[in-house]
């Protein structure tokens, strides 16, 4: 499953993991795009909180520019860097042409919403 990445004027497709918290994404999604508020935190992500928490099923993984997680159950988190932690995946960016230059350098507003 696929979901739409906005960021401003910039559009980016992700490819969705398999598990409980991209499924309760999915279905927040269903009932309309879910946009955030996300702000830059030492310059390797952005991190925006959610209206509402989602299962987790953390494990000790190392991100990479594109990767999308949950952390504590009710942030997202997205890269452009790369980070050590315990985090649920939820995607990856497909394509990152643009993908730092829309981050850009201080706070976005993203809208996830379903591919179709």
């Amino acid at each position: 499953m696929r979901m739409n990445v906005q960021i401003g004027s910039s559009s980016f497709t992700a490819t969705l993991e398999e598990n409980a918290a991209v499924d309760a994404l999915v279905e927040m999604m269903e009932n309309g795009p879910v946009t955030i508020q996300m702000r830059d935190y030492s310059g390797f992500e952005k991190v925006g909180p959610l209206s509402r928490s989602l299962p987790t099923c953390d494990s000790q993984t190392t991100t990479y520019a594109g990767d999308i997680v949950l952390y504590q159950g009710n942030q997202i988190v997205m890269f452009y860097g790369s980070n050590t932690w315990s985090y649920t995946r939820l995607g990856r960016i497909n394509d990152l042409i643009g993908w730092e230059e829309a981050l850009g350098s201080g706070d976005v507003t993203v809208t996830f919403s379903l591919e179709g």
